[in-house]
């Protein structure tokens, strides 16, 4: 398939993801204060093993997700302007659902089979795995509508859900903890009646059932759907592998209050950081995939939101690690927990290689290799199981760290090794010019904080990030200007 390249349709389309961005950002913004306030506020009122249980419950729900529901939402997103262009929409949604309630009946069937292997191998009690599989229903139809509403290009109703779902959750969460003494299962409680309520407002806001209608399902619909989602399920078992599954080894090694502290560095770090990241995701892809069905050659697009991530991204992420002591103090009112500053770094960046991905691997997704996506994510998570095996028994919380962060370099490194000919990253290298020459005051300002000048930890944190962003704004305006 030949692509051509288009500067007005390219220059439209910025437009309008920037549009859409500001539409997002909302919901990103107050998503990632949400995420801020869920660590402090949970680890007040939970132990450190009440709340290793809490992580590891909700590390188990994702991963039954990623297996039978997830993927069916992701799908729905990347076929759905085909469809649309097909006017056959009411067979497309009933295969789409036909899909997932096929998937969770085959999951309880699978979960009553399998339950003895279930608890000893994840090593959680018997009622939280069964709130876990209730819990699957309301998230599984959450997921699908969600991807749904981004597939329409309705930015406003899906930042309006997100929200509305964000503090909802925390709220009724608080509210079984401290009237009903649930601890851990709270939140899980807390989390299923809010996301009950808000499937109820996203059916709604989707419009889903003016197009649903019960029609027969052809093998031809349905394939597509397989193969273009299986292998994104198998690839997020692999990310799941490198994020997650290193509580379930922590736990069996060192117990439930050690992975509350691997659960506090990981609240404040990937769910918090990849939130206000994925304002440009959330806003890009679903254009991008439009573009490149209208045979548009999108590879410039993808070069200049990649700049866009590292800007945003990189200083951030820096910030945190140099005052990763501090940034755990502020954000985790349990003195107990004060230990997640050593993983904070290690999964900062850990988050910052995961995330970029999500830019080099849309290659595989817009050709629909999937497959290649799933081949590297495995390989990377395998060896970052290897490498908590190996490192957890004598390094402990830095074994973690470095499985993690090393899990995730490796994936990053094969995706922009492994290239589908003629969706090969343009490297964003004027916006890297730009990010390298503003990281010099950035440094020079942090070496007179840490020897010459001492205010408090914050505000130096955001002096910095500060003059970071004047120098990369000055040198967009002069040296390093855009020409097109």
């Amino acid at each position: 398939m030949e692509f051509v390249e288009n500067k007005e349709v390219e220059k439209e389309q910025l437009k309008a993801i920037f549009r859409d961005m500001v539409k997002y950002s909302p919901s990103k913004i107050i998503g990632m204060l949400g995420n801020a306030i869920i660590v402090p506020v949970y680890t007040s009122l939970l132990s450190p093993e009440q709340y290793g249980l809490y992580s590891l419950s909700i590390a188990l729900l994702s991963f039954l997700c990623i297996i039978f529901s997830d993927w069916v939402g992701l799908s729905g997103l990347r076929f759905f302007r085909h469809h649309q262009i097909m006017k056959d929409m009411p067979k497309y949604l009933t295969t789409l659902v036909t899909i997932l309630i096929t998937n969770i009946f085959l999951m309880f069937v699978v979960a009553f089979i399998f339950r003895n292997n279930f608890y000893e191998f994840f090593k959680i009690p018997v009622k939280y795995f069964l709130a876990i599989l209730v819990l699957i229903i309301p998230v599984a139809i959450r997921a699908l509508l969600f991807q749904l509403l981004r597939a329409q290009l309705k930015s406003m109703s899906f930042t309006l859900s997100t929200i509305i779902n964000q503090f909802l959750t925390i709220l009724l969460s608080v509210f079984f903890i401290k009237f009903f003494n649930l601890g851990a299962m709270a939140l899980l409680l807390g989390m299923g009646v809010s996301i009950s309520l808000i499937d109820l407002l996203l059916i709604y806001q989707s419009n889903i059932l003016s197009w649903f209608k019960l029609q027969k399902i052809e093998w031809h619909s349905v394939l597509p759907i397989f193969k273009y989602g299986i292998p994104i399920a198998a690839t997020s078992l692999s990310a799941w592998i490198i994020n997650q599954s290193n509580k379930f080894i922590m736990n069996s090694i060192h117990g439930f209050s050690q992975v509350g502290i691997v659960g506090v560095a990981y609240g404040l770090t990937l769910p918090l950081l990849m939130t206000i990241f994925s304002i440009i995701t959330v806003a890009a892809i679903p254009r991008i995939i439009n573009m490149y069905e209208e045979k548009i050659d999108v590879r410039p697009i993808i070069s200049r939101f990649t700049g866009y991530f590292i800007l945003i991204a990189l200083p951030v992420i820096t910030v945190i690690t140099l005052y990763s002591a501090d940034y755990v103090h502020m954000l985790s009112s349990n003195d107990k927990f004060q230990d997640a500053f050593k993983l904070v770094p290690y999964f900062a960046f850990g988050t910052f290689f995961m995330a970029i991905t999500d830019y080099t691997t849309l290659q595989y997704h817009l050709a629909n290799k999937t497959y290649i996506d799933f081949i590297i994510k495995l390989t990377s998570g395998i060896a970052g199981v290897i490498l908590n095996i190996l490192l957890i028994p004598d390094f402990g919380l830095i074994g973690v760290g470095i499985a993690t962060l090393g899990a995730n370099l490796l994936y990053f490194l094969l995706s922009i090794i492994i290239v589908i000919p003629g969706l090969g990253l343009m490297y964003p290298s004027l916006a890297m010019k730009r990010i390298l020459l503003a990281f010099i005051p950035f440094g020079i300002m942090y070496y007179v904080f840490a020897n010459r000048v001492h205010i408090p930890a914050l505000a130096e944190m955001l002096v910095l990030i500060t003059v970071f962003y004047v120098c990369y704004w000055w040198a967009a305006k002069t040296i390093f200007k855009r020409c097109d």
